[in-house]
């Protein structure tokens, strides 16, 4: 028994497109226990946030292709016209529990703007407190790398994040994550059925060909449940096609791979961390690149070596180490042009150069998010 899993009270379902469209069209069960099963985890109390694929699969069916689209802007073609028919079928579904349904379109550059994420989170609050249930998707219609790279996985441990959901369900078209890939000739895989720490596990990967509509791979699925890991919720990564998989799962019955909660990362240095679009680099020298891998450690000028870009104050910016490698991210006290007149100075120089001073620190401590060391 999954007990910690069962004391969740809000979640986020993610479904991918395989489950929801194959070669005959949409599949009308599968959205039809999607809604059975939801609206049971509502009548329990329980909050409940749908990230949905499936827009340009159903577009492209609407469009009579049998293809998902060749280019990027047939894509966002079949993505605009998908995105009605997915929300109707989901709203009409929904509609025997007399339940409402939203549709809130994102794209995971949107959300790197501060601004924009808690503009999202307030809407997603406020949906919830109606009873609406929120369905989300990649605003693939003006996306273009989302498109080519992007994949509803990582937005749905975003949306964790957004929303402080406490489990993070993804549905998928296989049983769980598995020790190997599977082969032909080679020993059938076992399937992993707890994962306690996501960051020793990251190259375990159960691959396979992947479907007809469907894009990502378990590996997105691991990067997902490492991100969900650090905002303190659980992930389950089970098979969608099993009777009642959402109900089992949230009863803490030993369904697909539980990969089990990490420490909670504050949301603030979540989003810097997973989800914040960097306007800028420091290049630091080794002895602030060990201060800050061994965390707990401002960013002083003196550790700064160059910087690019052009960004302002409160901007979000990336750290690298001599080697190149980005080990911390921040928001910034000082312009970029500030920064480059004062970067290798001590701290009490500040004022005698610039004329001003908003503090010793480039980038306070509680402003700085570790991507190596303890913190990570």
């Amino acid at each position: 028994m999954r007990e910690t899993v069962t004391k969740s009270k809000r979640l986020v379902i993610k479904i991918g497109s395989s489950l929801l469209v194959d070669e005959q069209g949409p599949q009308s069960e599968t959205f039809k226990g999607l809604a059975l099963q939801i609206n049971a985890l509502l009548e329990k109390g329980l909050e409940v946030i749908l990230v949905s694929s499936g827009a340009i699969a159903i577009g492209s069916r609407e469009l009579g292709w049998n293809h998902t689209g060749r280019t990027i802007p047939e894509k966002q073609a079949a993505a605009a016209v998908g995105q009605i028919g997915l929300c109707e079928i989901y709203r009409n579904h929904f509609a025997r529990y007399h339940r409402k349904v939203a549709q809130i379109l994102v794209t995971r550059s949107g959300l790197g703007e501060r601004e924009r994420f808690l503009n999202a989170r307030h809407t997603l609050n406020g949906l919830l407190k109606l009873g609406v249930v929120p369905i989300v998707n990649e605003n693939d219609t003006v996306a273009t790398d989302e498109i080519r790279f992007g994949d509803n996985d990582i937005l749905s441990a975003t949306i964790v994040n957004l929303v402080g959901a406490e489990l993070l369900i993804i549905l998928t078209d296989v049983d769980g994550l598995y020790d190997r890939p599977p082969t032909p000739s080679g020993p059938k895989p076992k399937l992993i059925g707890t994962i306690e720490k996501i960051a020793d596990n990251i190259d375990v990967i159960a691959s396979g060909p992947d479907g007809t509509f469907g894009r990502g791979g378990m590996i997105t699925k691991l990067e997902a449940a490492k991100s969900a890991a650090r905002s303190g919720a659980s992930t389950i990564v089970c098979n969608g096609r099993a009777e009642d998989s959402i109900l089992r799962a949230t009863r803490g019955e030993e369904i697909g791979t539980w990969i089990v909660a990490g420490d909670k990362l504050q949301s603030r240095k979540h989003w810097l961390a997973f989800t914040a679009n960097t306007k800028g680099t420091l290049q630091l020298d080794e002895g602030a690149s060990k201060a800050l891998k061994e965390g707990g450690r401002s960013l002083l000028p003196a550790g700064i070596q160059s910087v690019l870009g052009q960004f302002r104050m409160g901007d979000p910016v990336a750290c690298l180490d001599p080697s190149g490698d980005e080990i911390a991210r921040g928001l910034v006290s000082y312009d970029a042009e500030d920064i480059k007149r004062v970067r290798g100075r001590k701290a009490k120089d500040i004022v005698s150069v610039l004329g001003y001073s908003n503090g010793d620190e480039i980038i306070h401590r509680d402003d700085l998010v570790w991507l190596e060391g303890p913190e990570a």
